[in-house]
């Protein structure tokens, strides 16, 4: 058992001066640094210069998608050596350029559900990060009782016909593709629902952004009117997308308790440093503050110890489980009091919206503030994860059944 412990440290060890050899090599010296790396892949615009090269570097490289078959342009890396990548990514000061839906939700929902075939077209360009997807889930009709969807899905022949409204389709805008739930038997409702995947360039798909109350518009309206979707571009069996989609709100769920989620970049001490009155000790001086902030950081640091734990325990699995639930209900509050403990500090200052009386750290305050408000809410609101909880983990009887 030692020297087998022995061997997989000494060939991990070997992986990260590989990587950091690669990393060194590849990743562009003008971005070691860049506060807004991050923002610039997850945005709208396609990123260019030496941006789009080391997204360009990373794709070719699989590393991307650094646990995915190399077989279908992954990285092939094993759960450990992913780790261990970006330990290093993170201390070169680099991040992932390959992010979206594609990589979080739907890539590994078909690598478990789709076909060798469907495998073989969508997943490469994820990898590269070609294509960007969009999910169409909710409808006007259909949000927290997801399973009452009305899009229509209809046999054409040699096609799929689709028709219905989907809303809050994030990204909807920029996307190539996308994943979707339809209605292909009206007489059934967890049963009469398939999971297609819709090409957004073509006739009869249109997207109308959404401007939220934060001033940006990340979601859209999206219609569908005798949109096409071939034979072999729905995932599962014919009626059993219900399965299908399940998975990927877990896969979903899972980012959404992850770091991303937790509130800015900056620690609220340090933060309050600049803003706060200060004791001779340099504690905050307003006791109940004090409390709170100590008290967000402790549930920040016990967040991200489960999250390592319940990595550990997968010992491998990567596939989540209900208890993506537990971790997207407790990632979305501690980020919603961290943003309310910001714009508290910052007084008067935190509550501006544009002008030079205002820092740029000041005005992203107050919109991450707005836009939290509806993590709580998107990708299961804090009540449909609390029944999930309830039912599957502490194995409750469920209260939205009658006797």
């Amino acid at each position: 058992m030692a020297d087998g412990t022995a061997g997989q440290n000494a060939e991990l060890e070997t992986f990260r001066q590989e990587a950091r050899a690669w990393l060194e090599a590849n990743f562009p010296a003008s971005l070691r640094g860049d506060p807004d790396l991050a923002e610039v892949y997850m945005g709208g615009e396609k990123p260019k210069g030496d941006y789009a090269l080391w997204k360009s570097r990373m794709g070719a490289k699989g590393w991307g998608a650094p646990t995915w078959p190399s077989a279908y342009g992954g990285g092939g890396l094993s759960p450990a050596q992913a780790r261990v990548l970006q330990q290093e990514m993170a201390a070169i000061g680099a991040v992932n350029p390959i992010v979206g839906m594609g990589t979080s939700m739907f890539g590994p929902t078909l690598l478990e559900y789709g076909t060798e075939e469907q495998k073989q077209r969508h997943i490469p360009p994820i990898v590269r990060g070609e294509v960007r997807w969009c999910q169409g889930y909710s409808e006007p009709g259909a949000g927290s009782d997801l399973a009452s969807l009305a899009t229509k899905c209809e046999d054409a022949g040699d096609h799929w016909r689709i028709n219905g409204q989907k809303i809050w389709t994030s990204g909807a805008q920029w996307a190539d593709w996308c994943f979707c739930l339809v209605r292909t038997d009206p007489s059934k409702k967890h049963e009469g629902i398939s999971f297609v995947l819709i090409h957004m360039h073509q006739p009869g798909v249109e997207t109308r952004p959404i401007k939220l109350i934060a001033g940006n518009s990340p979601f859209c309206e999206t219609f569908f009117t005798d949109a096409r979707v071939e034979k072999n571009d729905m995932v599962g069996p014919l009626n059993g997308g219900w399965t299908v989609a399940k998975r990927l709100l877990q896969h979903e769920r899972s980012g959404q308790g992850g770091g991303r989620v937790m509130g800015g970049a900056r620690a609220l001490p340090d933060i309050a440093s600049d803003y706060a009155l200060r004791e001779a000790d340099g504690s905050i001086a307003d006791a109940d503050l004090r409390v709170r902030v100590a008290q967000n950081g402790i549930d920040a640091k016990a967040h991200s110890l489960t999250l390592a734990r319940a990595a550990a325990e997968a010992k491998g699995n990567l596939n989540p489980s209900a208890t993506t639930s537990i971790m997207k209900n407790s990632g979305t509050q501690i980020g919603q009091r961290k943003a309310e403990l910001t714009l508290e500090i910052m007084g008067a200052q935190g509550l501006g919206w544009e002008g030079e009386a205002f820092t740029d750290e000041e005005r992203a305050a107050v919109r991450g503030w707005l836009s939290g408000k509806a993590t709580t809410i998107y990708g299961g609101s804090q009540e449909i994860q609390s029944n999930i909880i309830s039912k599957r983990i502490l194995g409750l009887p469920d209260s939205t059944r009658s006797a």
